[in-house]
């Protein structure tokens, strides 16, 4: 037998041992005297491990893996073979079992890897990642025992995957079934998750994870991407300090969260700020007074969610200076605008569309799902009222993340929401099909609105 099949074999094992509730050097026999006793003796000992502490789950791992090697380290396999186990063997043993019960199973090496921002789990024999700005397959399936039969190892994969869904679920205080297939979550290191089981998903329990990084986005950090230049750096910190309203567009991937989390960064320490979102991503920094609302889904009977159009409505009675919105996606977007125009300066929030001109247009949609009934004419009105800057992002044919568009709201006018494009972005004369090169151009464009620069003691133009 080969030595993945081995060690396959072993983690098998054990995990037979465990669900079975095993101890170490067991010597329970249901047959003596006092059969009663050892049951309540073992039944406690059982308890006791699963509800101990990760280094002592290990060692509980550790210990039956052991009792199955012999003086030397060797395994006799199911086929006969008798294969040394090295130290690193033992110790890959011990993580891929302490990932099953404790951790995320396959996940826990992938997502360990830092190069690594987006995890894809298609059902159990297609997994897919984001490496550098590109997605590939792995080889690696969720079950990948050779010792059984293809329909065996897809089933044993299916039930993996789907205990890895429920763990994640039960850590982030969510529920997942087929009452309410569909959940987002996070994961204790920040990064988001969403999961559709099967059979809404056809080909298996989908799970996508969008990682984050370990240290949260400065804007430093972004310059250092080339996503922007030192000079829009100093804008922007202008335009967050004179508390403008800003808007963040962009689409799927291409960095609105992180840049508003680097942005984010420039509110005063000395402001009271709400943040806002439907999984808790952003990492402010510096800011004492921070109040972090996160929404909750519905339970299976359907009762008890709390939106995101629920949290800025109570946020309004939490006397914020700011107001910071992960992501408008529907309704709520009325109640955000209403908060932008009610004195409450210098939000922020982001939303998916191809442009800024688009997202101005996707705005009207969602508030019109919220109040069907307004004038059309009435919401353009309020959004060119309540929005003073949209920062568009995209993401590059090379894969890159730049700010391609900086604009100002003007107002509402004859019909049409008025904006005034500031910064550009151009590609220069280094681009080619295979790397883009260039960066904002200031347009010949006065900036109109500069009440708030010159209230803030700010007599520089952007």
């Amino acid at each position: 037998m080969k030595k993945n099949g081995v060690i396959a074999e072993i983690v098998k094992e054990i995990c037979r041992m465990i669900d079975e509730g095993e101890l170490v050097q067991d010597t329970y026999d249901p047959g003596s005297a006092q059969n009663f006793e050892r049951i309540k003796s073992k039944a406690e000992s059982v308890q006791k491990i699963r509800e101990s502490d990760d280094e002592t789950y290990r060692s509980y791992i550790w210990s039956l893996m052991q009792g199955m090697l012999d003086e030397n380290g060797d395994y006799a396999a199911s086929d006969g073979t008798l294969v040394y186990i090295t130290p690193d063997d033992k110790a890959s043993i011990v993580e891929q079992v302490f990932g099953m019960y404790r951790g995320l199973g396959f996940l826990e090496t992938i997502i360990s890897d830092e190069t690594i921002t987006e995890v894809m789990v298609n059902g159990p024999d297609n997994i897919f990642i984001e490496q550098s700005g590109r997605v590939r397959r792995l080889e690696q399936r969720v079950c990948d025992d050779t010792e059984c039969s293809e329909e065996e190892r897809l089933e044993r994969g299916r039930i993996q995957l789907r205990k890895i869904i429920h763990r994640i679920v039960d850590i982030c205080g969510r529920e997942v079934n087929e009452a309410s297939p569909i959940v987002d979550a996070r994961l204790k290191d920040g990064s988001r998750v969403n999961i559709v089981l099967h059979p809404i998903a056809m080909g298996g329990d989908t799970v996508t994870i969008r990682k984050f990084s370990k240290k949260p986005m400065s804007i430093d950090r972004l310059i250092a991407y080339g996503s922007i230049t030192e000079e829009i750096a100093m804008k922007l910190k202008m335009l967050v300090g004179a508390k403008y309203n800003i808007f963040i567009s962009g689409g799927t991937g291409s960095g609105k969260t992180t840049f508003l989390n680097a942005l984010s960064n420039y509110i005063p320490f000395d402001e009271r700020v709400i943040t806002i979102e439907d999984s808790a991503e952003l990492q402010i920094t510096g800011v004492d007074n921070l109040v972090s609302l996160e929404t909750k889904q519905a339970n299976a009977e359907g009762k008890g969610a709390i939106t995101i159009k629920d949290l800025i409505k109570s946020s309004l009675r939490m006397r914020p200076e700011r107001i910071v919105v992960g992501e408008v996606r529907g309704e709520e977007a009325l109640d955000m605008l209403q908060a932008m125009n009610t004195g409450h300066d210098g939000s922020l929030s982001t939303g998916h569309a191809n442009s800024a001109k688009d997202m101005l247009t996707r705005l009207e949609t969602m508030v019109l799902q919220g109040a069907s009934g307004l004038p059309l004419d009435a919401v353009r009105r309020q959004i060119g009222s309540a929005l003073d800057i949209i920062v568009h992002l995209s993401r590059m044919r090379d894969h890159s993340r730049k700010v391609v568009e900086i604009s100002e709201v003007l107002g509402y006018e004859k019909g049409e929401i008025l904006m005034n494009p500031i910064y550009v972005f151009e590609e220069d004369e280094k681009s080619t099909l295979e790397r883009v090169s260039g960066g904002l151009v200031r347009t010949k464009n006065e900036m109109k609105n500069v009440e708030k620069l010159r209230q803030a003691g700010i007599l520089e133009n952007i």
